[in-house]
């Protein structure tokens, strides 16, 4: 696919047009011709004069498939919440259904699907009356960013980064020793540093992030905007749960990495300590994972429709990620249910985590099992563990905090 270019900010009018309508030819043969009709029912009004914001991510998203789509889902409320109108385009131009549907009822319109305006079409439409564009991920801030520019003139550049792509990859990289993609986590850091650094303000989900990026940037505004969650606190007490629980998708690499670890090496050092302690992997796994990772003991739910149910039963949460980046959806998600977690320095980094107080940290196999033991065994270590993580969910991952954190972005309504 032909991707745009990076256009000087000060064109000519002549030159402005003439890359605006470049830039729309390539969407619309990506995304196709504004459909004639709208098969899906109108979102509900945010009123004629709110400030209508533009939401570009590369799927629709699906709670049940990955902890960044609980974050997007939060921040289109709470830009809802703050008056905004609402639109949000998936750049992979793919939507189902039931997710189209989940977001209408928000009362978030969605747009560049089969049935829906198309980019192009919409900006040609309403580009002059966007307030803000928020484009999450560097591959789509690189692949959109001078288009949202041009057509929407008026527009605050919002770039979420998610999390920093190049800090995940290099991490990967030297995991596992692969030069190649320690390669392309350089080149992935120079497009990131990149947008930062043309963007009205960057949005990062952890203050390690943000401080590496402030260091290399220090005029550019970097605002930590992080993970979203609610506590729902347990109704299960200790003595009523079994088994350690394990979340994540395999689509993203250190999920499999850490499955892998965890069924390989941590469960049966655990065994020598509990014998038949049972291990639930839940989240997307594909078939051929499923027959790598079959041990007895060890239960391959797939992705779930709920976390409740298994966060109620199950008595720790396991994080032994060994690279990645941003904040762990994971744990921020089991600390919300009351359950304790174990975790990697990596799973806890930029979470504001204390070893002992609200998290068990450890680094090695041996590390893993004997934490998770004791755990199983001191009740009272794990009653302090489920409270204090509840309480740093309510102080570092609240929705006050990032209502604040988009209020101050989106700057004072004009």
């Amino acid at each position: 696919m032909r991707r745009l270019r990076g256009l000087p900010h000060s064109l000519a009018q002549r030159g402005l047009l003439a890359t605006v309508a470049r830039a729309w030819n390539v969407l619309s043969r990506r995304h196709g011709p504004v459909a004639t009709h709208d098969t899906g029912p109108a979102p509900p009004s945010a009123g004629a004069d709110a400030r209508r914001v533009l939401v570009m991510d590369a799927l629709m998203p699906d709670a049940t498939r990955d902890s960044g789509s609980v974050r997007m889902r939060e921040i289109l409320l709470l830009l809802r919440e703050l008056g905004c109108s609402v639109v949000f385009a998936p750049d992979s131009g793919q939507a189902t259904a039931s997710e189209r549907a989940a977001l209408v009822a928000d009362g978030v319109e969605v747009i560049g699907i089969p049935g829906a305006p198309s980019l192009p079409d919409w900006l040609r439409a309403h580009g002059s009356t966007v307030a803000a564009v928020m484009l999450c991920r560097h591959e789509v801030a690189a692949m959109h960013l001078d288009l949202a520019r041009a057509a929407a003139p008026r527009a605050r550049i919002l770039f979420d980064t998610v999390d920093l792509h190049s800090l995940r990859e290099e991490r990967t990289a030297r995991v596992h020793g692969d030069r190649a993609l320690l390669r392309k986590a350089r080149r992935s850091w120079r497009v990131e540093r990149g947008l930062a650094a043309r963007s009205d303000v960057t949005f990062v989900v952890s203050p390690v992030e943000q401080a590496l990026l402030r260091r290399e940037l220090p005029q550019a505004r970097i605002e930590l905007l992080s993970n979203i969650h609610t506590v729902l606190g347990r109704t299960a007490p200790f003595h009523d749960r079994r088994g350690v629980l394990f979340v994540g998708g395999f689509a993203h690499p250190p999920n499999r990495d850490a499955a892998h670890w965890l069924v390989e090496e941590i469960m049966p050092l655990l065994h020598r300590e509990l014998p038949g302690m049972p291990l639930h992997l839940v989240g997307s796994v594909p078939d051929r994972e499923r027959a790598l990772l079959r041990r007895e003991h060890v239960h391959v739910h797939g992705q779930v429709a709920e976390l409740g149910p298994w966060m109620e039963s199950c008595l720790v949460a396991a994080a032994p990620l060994r690279s990645g980046a941003g904040v762990k959806g994971k744990v921020n998600s089991a600390m919300s249910h009351g359950v304790p977690v174990v975790a990697t320095p990596m799973a806890a980094e930029g979470m504001h985590l204390v070893d002992g107080h609200d998290v068990l940290v450890a680094e090695t196999a041996e590390q893993f099992a004997a934490a998770i033991a004791r755990l199983a065994r001191e009740p009272e270590l794990w009653e302090r563990l489920s409270l204090n993580g509840q309480e740093n969910v309510r102080q570092h991952f609240s929705r006050d905090r990032a209502r604040e954190a988009l209020r101050m972005a989106l700057g004072p309504a004009e």
